[in-house]
């Protein structure tokens, strides 16, 4: 008799929230060098939200899993797996199988193209998987694999490092800018928010941001943060606006700073990149990162007592709300749905 499991899909072609359903699926079995995880929570990412939108570049061209990030325990292994042992904590990461060095070609991310963690078991192979850290729970682990990795390789990876009396400027008080904030006030850094909202602002300060500024009273943001560093600009800018924001994003960086271009929230635009180039400055794309990047984010979160902000967590048959709340934005850090 062949195991059943719940899942939640989203149907080929899907424009909107009716695209996403609950349906049954084989629970998998593992194959050579894979795991089997029974996954206890999963986080969204904006991404999701345009995966079942229909407005991601990759289509939905087959009824798909979604979400990329999720938490879990090893229970099954395949043959020729070495690295992990059932019972096991761990997370899966976003591409598969990215382990080290420059992204693959062939990679392919969860929850589009591949099958995702909104599920209640997953194979993965076992160099798609890290050990959890230690001091978090699975509904924060589970905000780990694109967030989590993403701030890491923006500030720690991509370009120069952060180090201590460093300005860094996070966009917005979504997942990735909330765990940048940590891991950027970790490294010694001053640590600048952006937001609409006074209500996150003063959130984010209990985070770890050392000041906020409301674009929406400031909407020239740039000279907010020239004041606030006395015109000396930022060293390093989480930058999730995308197109819209990057010429804000060019004003406000100091000379030699960086900007690690993440999103594409702030809508559509033609920056002229000149600013960036008469102060020297750099611009890095950002793609989440790789299982080495995950691995020793994990062993700086241990080390610091990191813990992921996690806002609301909903339970599985209520996966629908969790999507309506990440389109509303009413949120800050990460939306989690709790399956086991």
């Amino acid at each position: 008799m062949i195991s059943k499991m719940k899942v939640y899909e989203v149907q080929t072609g899907s424009t909107g929230l009716d695209g996403l359903r609950r349906a049954e699926r084989p629970q998998p079995k593992p194959g050579p060098q894979q795991v089997l995880i029974r996954i206890h929570a999963a986080s969204l990412n904006y991404r999701d939200h345009m995966v079942v939108m229909g407005r991601y570049f990759t289509a939905v061209d087959r009824d798909t899993i979604p979400l990329s990030d999720g938490a879990g325990e090893v229970v099954d292994l395949g043959p020729g797996v070495t690295r992990f042992k059932t019972g096991d904590r761990v997370c899966g990461t976003f591409v598969q199988v990215w382990k080290d060095g420059p992204r693959p070609a062939q990679g392919q991310a969860l929850g589009v193209p591949a099958d995702g963690t909104l599920a209640e078991y997953i194979a993965l192979h076992e160099d798609g998987v890290v050990a959890m850290p230690r001091n978090l729970s699975f509904e924060e682990a589970a905000a780990l694999p694109c967030a989590g990795v993403t701030a890491w390789n923006a500030l720690m990876v991509a370009g120069r490092s952060v180090k201590p009396g460093d300005t860094v400027v996070c966009l917005g008080t979504g997942g990735v800018s909330m765990m940048a904030v940590q891991f950027a006030k970790a490294a010694g850094a001053l640590v600048i928010v952006t937001s609409s909202s006074d209500e996150k602002v003063q959130r984010a300060y209990k985070i770890g941001a050392t000041h906020g500024i409301n674009y929406k009273t400031h909407p020239e943001w740039d000279k907010e943060v020239e004041r606030l560093t006395e015109g000396r600009g930022a060293d390093h800018i989480v930058e999730i606006g995308g197109a819209g924001s990057l010429p804000y994003s060019y004003r406000a960086v100091g000379f030699g700073g960086k900007i690690a271009l993440i999103g594409f929230l702030a809508g559509a635009g033609d920056p002229n990149p000149m600013p960036l180039m008469m102060k020297a400055g750099s611009l890095h794309g950002i793609g989440v990162g790789s299982t080495r990047m995950f691995e020793d984010m994990n062993r700086a979160i241990e080390a610091n007592g990191i813990q992921p902000p996690v806002d609301k967590i909903f339970p599985f048959d209520a996966a629908a709300d969790a999507f309506r709340c990440l389109a509303s934005r009413d949120f800050v850090g990460k939306i989690v749905i709790k399956i086991a």
